[in-house]
């Protein structure tokens, strides 16, 4: 009687040790559940943040914002240095030159065609030299491939000082676009133009008058309903580049050799972000939480894994259907950008090929419960990958964001 007393005593003091070690338990997992939640939703914010930064165009400090500005840096760059070095060269003659884009389409990752106006003003006691014939005045596009390429006189104003001439033109021009920081990048296109007179110490200069506002915050030279598919207009702005060729191009008096500046239209545009985040990163996005549903599946309790039907096979087959779903959209992704280095996205699937990697290790070695080497593994019904996944993904992407920044 004493034994069987004794034995009732000591089940329910062991019922009792088990149901609190089990509230215990699940106190402790709801904790690192809610830890786990409010670090993600801190890395989301921070994650977020960063995107925003890595949006933002950064004004070039190039930029020409008035006839001034160009004075000065045509005199400090051309001017004193031609003097300083080569005295006997012609004095400067300068024609003001303006352009106009109708449209602009990115035909792929290298060439963009434009379409639109430039035009020249030549005034009758400046440019005496030039004005007669049409052989010494127009312009080039140097960079344009399209052996079509014939810029067609639209019209001709003339004033009792002044002729101005404006061209239209269609080309397609080359470009070395930086594509590294895709989704999230810019394009600067630039029209590189020289005058037609190519031997000639001809220096084209922007024609500022032309346009209601050419600051720093001034969108001009493009039309306001331009079409742009996936981009919209972000800057445009006047500069000058510097040349710098190994030959004379047969001309003995050739002065554009070295240092001479060679006017630059630009032209920003910003991709539009919402059309790459629903192609490429929401399915990412989807794939992840796929994946972290799965792994919420891996468990020891044999009541659990029997409703979820829990599987190591299946697990890993379910990792391997989307690793090819991932595999097909990068492949996708890499056509756009043959020849280019990595992009910024792509280190979003090369992640995501770690995931599944480890996920399925994770499985299995938690299926095979190994006696040494996995304790965190096996801890807790694997809660250790559970909790840290989200601030493992969300932190990888933090880290490949600022290594862009």
């Amino acid at each position: 009687m004493v034994s069987t007393e004794w034995a009732k005593k000591h089940c329910i003091i062991d019922i009792t040790k088990g149901v609190v070690e089990a509230r215990t338990m699940a106190m402790k997992n709801s904790t690192w559940w809610w830890i786990s939640a409010a670090v993600s939703i801190v890395l989301v914010i921070v994650l977020v943040n960063l995107w925003i930064q890595m949006n933002q165009f950064v004004v070039e400090p190039t930029q020409l914002v008035n006839e001034q500005a160009v004075s000065a840096y045509l005199q400090e760059n051309w001017e004193d240095r031609v003097v300083a070095q080569a005295g006997h060269i012609e004095p400067s003659m300068r024609v003001k030159t303006g352009i106009f884009i109708q449209s602009l389409k990115f035909f792929n990752s290298t060439e963009v065609n434009i379409t639109g106006y430039i035009w020249q003003r030549y005034q009758n006691d400046l440019h005496k030299s030039i004005i007669p014939g049409p052989d010494e005045i127009g312009f080039v596009l140097p960079e344009q491939v399209d052996s079509s390429f014939d810029p067609r006189e639209v019209y001709r104003v003339r004033t009792a000082n002044e002729e101005t001439i404006g061209w239209y033109f269609e080309a397609t021009v080359r470009q070395p676009f930086d594509y590294a920081t895709y989704p999230f990048d810019h394009k600067t296109v630039w029209m590189r133009i020289w005058h037609k007179q190519f031997s000639g110490n001809i220096i084209l200069v922007p024609d500022f008058g032309a346009y209601k506002g050419t600051g720093l915050a001034d969108m001009f030279g493009i039309a306001e309903d331009i079409v742009l598919d996936t981009w919209e207009r972000e800057n445009t702005y006047f500069d000058y580049s510097l040349s710098n060729y190994d030959t004379n191009f047969g001309i003995s008096s050739y002065v554009g050799q070295q240092g001479f500046p060679e006017l630059h239209y630009n032209l920003v545009v910003k991709r539009k972000f919402e059309n790459a985040f629903i192609i490429y990163l929401l399915p990412l996005f989807l794939v992840a939480t796929l994946l972290f549903a799965g792994l919420l599946t891996v468990s020891a309790d044999e009541e659990l894994t029997s409703r979820l039907g829990f599987d190591a096979s299946g697990f890993i087959a379910s990792c391997s259907v989307l690793f090819f779903v991932v595999m097909l959209a990068h492949i996708q992704l890499r056509e756009q950008f043959a020849g280019s280095s990595i992009v910024y996205i792509e280190y979003f699937y090369i992640l995501m090929y770690s995931l599944l990697v480890l996920a399925t290790v994770n499985t299995y070695l938690f299926s095979i419960r190994p006696k040494h080497g996995c304790g965190f593994i096996l801890y807790r019904d694997n809660i250790v990958a559970k909790v840290g996944y989200w601030p493992a993904v969300l932190g990888s992407l933090i880290l490949i964001t600022l290594g862009f920044l």
